[in-house]
């Protein structure tokens, strides 16, 4: 019975300090100060965009066109390189020979024995001419050149001077057994057109009277040499054609032989092109 009691008092005691520790009742949130001023409306209806600044008019039905699709259209071409300009859209002119220089050249073509005469100025239009054409009929003494050649005196100058220096010396050697040539026989002297009677591109020199094209040469005893591909040519002949294409480039600025492209495959291109720098073009 005792032992009851003891219990019963131990629990009380338990009881009372638990109630005595504990709350009845929990911390409470704070309320937060209602702010100043009406609670926001929701929207009932949804707001009508404004038309933009630059178009008053814009709830009136639009009088413009509807955009059409350029995707398709054809870029606009920028100006035509030099390259793709024909004769016509290249504008040029012929250009003026001193009368000096033009004298001092004829001096020293008749101290050489050069056949020609003095022509009319050529103009063809597109900047095709010569201001002061001249047509030679002989390159040296006893040499023909067939057909008779149009173009400037420094042509016939180099002409003549290769031959006299180069070419003969050269033949006397190679052919010796064929006596003296008697012509040269060109395949072009003047004439109005494009490099390589190209539509498009820069114009040849021979619609400025700066170049010849040669294509044999014709011997006393009734043969011709021709020119044509000798790279691989081992005999005299070869030899010889090689040795005037390399000694051109003392006498003309541009030498094109049979072994430069499939456009000269007959012929020497020789011209008086002046460029930058005294600069030569041999191939």
């Amino acid at each position: 019975m005792k032992k009851i009691i003891v219990i019963l008092a131990a629990l009380s005691c338990i009881g009372l300090l638990a109630s005595a520790s504990l709350p009845k009742k929990g911390p409470q949130p704070q309320i937060r100060p209602a702010e100043s001023g009406p609670a926001p409306q929701a929207p009932t209806t949804p707001p009508t965009p404004e038309p933009k600044p630059d178009r008053p008019d814009a709830g009136a039905p639009s009088t413009e066109p509807p955009p059409t699709d350029t995707s398709a259209e054809p870029e606009k071409q920028g100006p035509k390189l030099p390259s793709q300009q024909t004769l016509e859209e290249q504008h040029l002119t012929i250009a003026a020979e001193s009368d000096e220089e033009h004298s001092e050249c004829i001096k020293e073509l008749q101290s050489l024995g050069v056949v020609f005469t003095d022509i009319s100025r050529i103009d063809d239009g597109n900047g095709c001419g010569i201001d002061k054409p001249i047509k030679v009929t002989e390159v040296l003494p006893g040499i023909k050149i067939k057909p008779d050649a149009v173009f400037r005196c420094p042509v016939a100058l180099a002409l003549a001077r290769w031959m006299k220096e180069s070419v003969i010396p050269a033949a006397r050697v190679a052919a010796s057994d064929q006596g003296n040539i008697v012509s040269v026989n060109q395949a072009s002297s003047y004439i109005c057109r494009l490099r390589n009677g190209a539509e498009t591109g820069k114009v040849s020199e021979h619609a400025r009277g700066n170049a010849i094209d040669i294509a044999s040469f014709s011997f006393e005893r009734g043969k011709d040499i021709a020119v044509q591909p000798r790279r691989e040519d081992p005999t005299l002949i070869g030899a010889f054609q090689r040795t005037i294409s390399a000694a051109g480039c003392l006498y003309f600025t541009t030498v094109l032989d049979p072994e430069s492209d499939a456009a000269h495959e007959t012929h020497f291109h020789l011209d008086v092109l002046e460029r930058n720098g005294g600069y030569r073009y041999c191939h």
